[in-house]
């Protein structure tokens, strides 16, 4: 049984505690006074930045809307890609994790360290060349046609919603059950109107810099616990030596039930026989890692809306650093807690953790829960409980952005022949919505599953759908022989075969400790990571046969659109419907000689984005109260006479330009050599 964290990767052994049967045991389970202060203010801190920033941007465009106007530093964007990241599913998921089986999962977040920095410096300039906006995007100007973008805008949108919007409600309900002892739904349909107010006036930018705070916020409130949680154990000693003594009194005679792992400090463990296996970590963990951090949606919308590549990979360095954080912060404090409460959270008796938890297959997962409500004093609780909250909202946040910009940039606009920017801008914020109500629907399936099987199951769809797409955009961006009909046929089968094992895995559930292993041999023996490079590898080779058999892309097709063509200035193909509206821009910006020049010059180095052309309406009889309204809503009017002076946004100048000053990109150069080489080390130390 496996664990998926918030940003789709697979864990080690975890089990999942249903929001609904959560125990209220030992010690003050509820928040008082002071916590309830210290909530207020942390909400009033996230809608102030949150209205600073509706302030601060023009997010009455596309651009300004879904990519910030790409006006952001890199703090902010840095702030953001972490935050995205650390959902409340991590919190949750990454103790629980260790509390069961030791170090083995931060794998991932040290993985990811690596990825983070792949994405600012190889996947990065070819998306800042293309001007795109959206990963579906990218593929539809790659390869030409509709189908592939159609197919991988759908696939997108189903694993955010099916997927880590579940993660994230679930370990968020977790602790607003416990520690508020509210109605469910109740506290969540507040939690998400507080989410959606900004998410939908704001845009990425409001999206964004609220991530900045709630970064501190998390990193703040969770190196108090692993203070607390230290001195409670004792020290790093004590946790080297409690961890392998941790058993639980009443456990499964004859089982390994409740006994710690003996590799439970180590990362690289044994390629046959555990739960994971050292090959499959370097290898099988990469592919779909590469797919979170560099062709997400979530990921690369916030480093494209940087003001230039070095602020994008400046954002990227300060990610990986603080990826180190979790490690210590979240997974440590886990296998603390696994020593302080053995018997509750390493039970291993399915009666005594139904009788714990509500669920008969284990505990772990409240690991996390029970430092937070047993160590922390009065005030310090109810900062937890912010951080929980900030972890949840940041990573919805970022998932209902990202979601809206794909169904409205790539779906919408592909059923509708020339959408005005107000009816994109509208279609946007209406989408957000829609998932808003989607999430709470789908806290029932949630509790109905009982922490078991369909929640675990129903994260492995990442797993198994995420290798093909990682290999297309690979392929795509490093390979100029890559055609749309070997791209198409490559994912096609790919997600037929991972859907295949995606279906045995929800007919053929994992055992527990206890029982006997008899499953399919395909289930039983090739674990979830070979698995992994096995579906890569027949990707790859449909993708390379399918398109040395069939025509090669045109010069014009593949033009500043993979690596090896990221500076050439021939402008890019595109579709007839872009072109149109670009006449329509190039004539309206032909009012002066400077327009014209400056129009030339851009034209060389990127094509435009048909998105730019602004819709404008009548402005003339507009009640004040419509015009705050408008304001409130990020979608000012503009008056008919200003129409004919409509010129391009700022941010278009500069959206395909890889420029970047001699000095900053060697300070960021520099800082990739330090930050790869922290990386080796904490992984070869624990390896």
């Amino acid at each position: 049984m496996t664990f998926n964290f918030a940003d789709g990767h697979q864990g080690t052994p975890s089990t999942n505690v249903p929001p609904t049967q959560l125990p209220v045991s030992g010690g003050s389970n509820t928040l008082a006074t002071v916590d309830i202060v210290v909530l207020v203010v942390y909400f009033l801190l996230v809608l102030a930045v949150g209205f600073w920033s509706m302030w601060k941007t023009k997010r009455s465009t596309v651009d300004g809307y879904f990519l910030a106007g790409k006006s952001m530093t890199w703090w902010p964007v840095g702030a953001s890609l972490f935050a995205s990241n650390i959902g409340s599913g991590h919190f949750i998921g990454l103790a629980g994790s260790g509390a069961a089986a030791g170090i083995g999962a931060i794998a991932y977040e040290w993985n990811g360290m690596l990825m983070v920095l792949l994405l600012g410096w190889l996947f990065l300039p070819i998306y800042i060349s293309s001007g795109v906006t959206t990963m579906p995007e990218y593929l539809q100007r790659r390869f030409g046609g509709r189908r592939t973008q159609l197919f991988i805008a759908v696939l997108y949108l189903f694993i955010y919603i099916f997927t880590k919007i579940s993660v994230d409600m679930y370990a968020g309900a977790l602790f607003i059950q416990l520690a508020l002892q509210m109605n469910i739904y109740l506290a969540v349909v507040l939690l998400l109107s507080v989410t959606a107010l900004y998410t939908v006036a704001g845009g990425l930018a409001a999206v964004i810099y609220t991530d900045a705070a709630q970064t501190a916020i998390m990193l703040v409130g969770a190196l108090i616990l692993m203070g607390f949680s230290f001195a409670e154990v004792g020290g790093w000693n004590a946790l080297m030596e409690g961890y392998g003594n941790a058993i639980p009194s009443l456990r499964v005679l004859n089982s390994t039930c409740g006994i710690p792992r003996d590799d439970a400090f180590h990362i690289f463990r044994d390629p046959v026989n555990s739960d994971l296996p050292w090959p499959g970590v370097i290898i099988g963990m990469s592919i779909p890692s590469m797919w979170y951090w560099c062709s997400d949606q979530v990921i690369v919308q916030r480093s494209l809306a940087a003001k230039n590549l070095t602020h994008a990979k400046g954002g990227s360095l300060l990610a990986a650093y603080i990826k180190i954080l979790p490690f210590f912060a979240i997974m440590l404090p886990g296998m603390i807690s696994r020593i302080l409460y053995t018997d509750e959270v390493a039970c291993a008796d399915p009666d005594k953790c139904k009788q714990i938890c509500g669920n008969p297959v284990g505990c772990s997962d409240i690991a996390y829960v029970k430092l937070v409500m047993e160590l922390l004093p009065v005030g310090l609780r109810g900062l937890m409980m912010a951080v929980m909250i900030a972890a949840l909202m940041s990573s919805l946040t970022s998932i209902f952005n990202s979601a809206s910009t794909i169904f409205t940039m790539d779906l919408w606009k592909s059923f509708r022949s020339r959408p005005s920017e107000w009816e994109l801008m509208l279609v946007g914020r209406m989408f957000v919505l829609v998932l808003v109500v989607v999430s709470v629907l789908w806290i029932p399936v949630v509790q109905a599953s009982q922490g078991g099987q369909l929640f675990i199951y129903i994260q492995s769809i990442s797993t198994y759908l995420q290798p093909p797409v990682s290999i297309i955009f690979l392929l795509g961006c490093f390979w100029k022989r890559t055609n749309e009909k070997g791209a198409f046929w490559g994912l096609a089968i790919g997600l037929t075969v991972g859907c295949i094992r995606m279906l045995l895995d929800f007919i053929y559930p994992a055992p527990l400790c206890y029982e006997e292993d008899d499953r399919p041999t395909v289930l039983k023996y090739v674990h979830y990571l070979y698995f992994s490079m096995l579906l890569s590898i027949i990707t790859l080779i449909v993708v390379v046969v399918v398109s040395l058999a069939t025509e090669e892309p045109t010069p014009e097709q593949i033009s500043r659109l993979t690596w090896f063509t990221r500076f050439d200035p021939v402008k890019p193909k595109v579709d007839q419907r872009s072109t149109n509206l670009d006449v329509i821009t190039t004539q309206r910006n032909e009012t002066t000689a400077a327009g014209r020049e400056q129009e030339s010059s851009r034209g060389q180095a990127c094509h435009h984005r048909s998105d730019s052309v602004s819709s404008v309406s009548s402005a003339h009889g507009q009640s004040r109260f419509m015009t705050v309204f408008y304001w409130l809503c990020g979608m000012e009017r503009k008056r008919e006479e200003d129409s004919d002076h409509v010129a391009l946004p700022a941010p278009e100048q500069a959206i395909c330009s890889l420029e970047e000053k001699p000095s900053l990109r060697r300070v960021v150069d520099i800082n990739l050599i330090i930050c790869l080489s922290a990386t080796a080390f904490i992984i070869g130390y624990w390896a």
